[in-house]
């Protein structure tokens, strides 16, 4: 009989939280399947949400202080400011920060990758630092930029230098520009600190599966720019590479945030996971899945690039090595039969899609509440008729 189930869904963005997506299935569950223990886990993978999951993940473990920070940073353009949150955990010995880079440079209309910037999440970090934290995790999803995480590094003290030796900060459109980095204030800035960088893609940072051809398009740049940005950031990996001796151009994950995985790892040190299963290690993955029937993961649209370190997949992955089945909620559906089966043999048993009818996204995203509360209804009722073997 399927009686624990543990609820792990990233959020349907633009509709749902993590937060709510839990609720609602915990509620249809508990409806349709009588005498289920159903636990629920947000989650996230790097982009929005991350600081709640983080929060949620260790608030209530014992001796564990969990809380916002908030502070006023550079927003998405230079000079502009915004009022940006992320998370402070202090188990009483390791102080840890967790930061979005969305939360001051997330996607927006009306901007271009082309002069965005990442600077303000370079503040956090910096703040971050003062306040005393030596572990300091940055999720990268969601981002407007484009810069190879250019501007966080200089707001660190990184120095960027083009041919003439006058300093400046590079965005998207004037990375091309860089001639010499001087990284040697920043590193003595973060010697005691532990940096890690969440990636919920494996793209390399440069080429057709780069930041720029395949991303840059999703935040407002138009065909005919993205050979200028990707050449930026070919020229920023051929000055890392001549400087600091790193070759990150086809760093797997390098090109998450446009190029920001990339710029952090050779500039700062910072090592590179995916988000997602950095957010399930601090969850204590392993002790929620033992003993459990059923896992129920779900993220707003299951496509090629869940493949690559999004959340379900994550799950999945986590899952199939502790024997637990695991269904999929999504939003929607985008793959062809060799993706879904490379999605099954990660470990999801089922897929369901809670669109219950042909509609248009905008209107779709009014009824998230009522189609997701639907479908895991129907999928407990099934579970409730017969005991399934779902492995």
């Amino acid at each position: 009989m399927i009686r624990n189930i543990i609820v792990i869904p990233d959020s349907f963005k633009g509709s749902a939280s993590s937060a709510e997506l839990c609720d609602w299935i915990k509620a249809a569950f508990e409806k349709h399947l009588t005498g289920c223990s159903v636990k629920t886990v947000p989650v996230a993978d790097g982009g929005e949400g991350t600081v709640d999951s983080f929060i949620a993940a260790m608030s209530g473990k014992q001796g564990v202080s969990a809380y916002k920070h908030a502070v006023s940073v550079c927003g998405r353009m230079p000079g502009e400011r915004v009022a940006a949150e992320f998370a402070v955990i202090d188990d009483g010995g390791t102080k840890r920060a967790v930061i979005e880079t969305a939360s001051c440079a997330g996607l927006s209309e009306g901007y271009s990758p082309l002069s965005t910037t990442t600077y303000g999440v370079g503040e956090q970090i910096c703040e971050a630092v003062r306040l005393g934290c030596t572990d300091i995790t940055v999720g990268l999803g969601g981002s407007c930029t484009n810069d190879g995480g250019c501007g966080l590094a200089a707001a660190l003290g990184v120095r960027f230098f083009d041919r003439t030796g006058r300093e400046f900060i590079p965005v998207g459109a004037t990375l091309c520009n860089i001639a010499d980095i001087d990284v040697s204030a920043a590193r003595k800035l973060l010697c005691s600190v532990r940096l890690t960088v969440m990636c919920d893609v494996d793209n390399p940072t440069v080429g057709p599966r780069g930041a720029s051809y395949v991303f840059a398009p999703q935040k407002g740049a138009c065909a005919s720019e993205l050979p200028m940005l990707d050449a930026g950031l070919c020229n920023l990996c051929d000055v890392i590479l001549r400087r600091l001796g790193a070759d990150v151009a086809q760093l797997p994950g390098g090109g998450a945030a446009g190029g920001m995985g990339a710029g952090l790892h050779a500039l700062l040190g910072a090592e590179l996971r995916p988000g997602i299963d950095t957010l399930l290690e601090a969850a204590g993955i392993d002790e929620l899945l033992s003993g459990a029937d059923l896992a129920v993961t779900g993220e707003g649209r299951l496509d090629s690039q869940s493949l690559g370190g999004k959340a379900a997949i994550g799950v999945a992955r986590k899952c199939k090595a502790a024997g637990v089945p695991v269904i999929a909620l999504v939003g929607g559906v985008e793959l062809d039969e060799s993706e879904l089966r490379a999605i099954y043999n990660e470990g999801v048993t089922a897929i369901f899609s809670v669109s219950r009818r042909p509609e248009p996204l905008e209107t779709a995203k009014l009824r998230v509440r009522e189609n997701v509360m639907q479908t895991a209804g129907d999928i407990a009722r099934l579970l409730a008729v017969k005991p399934l073997n779902l492995q």
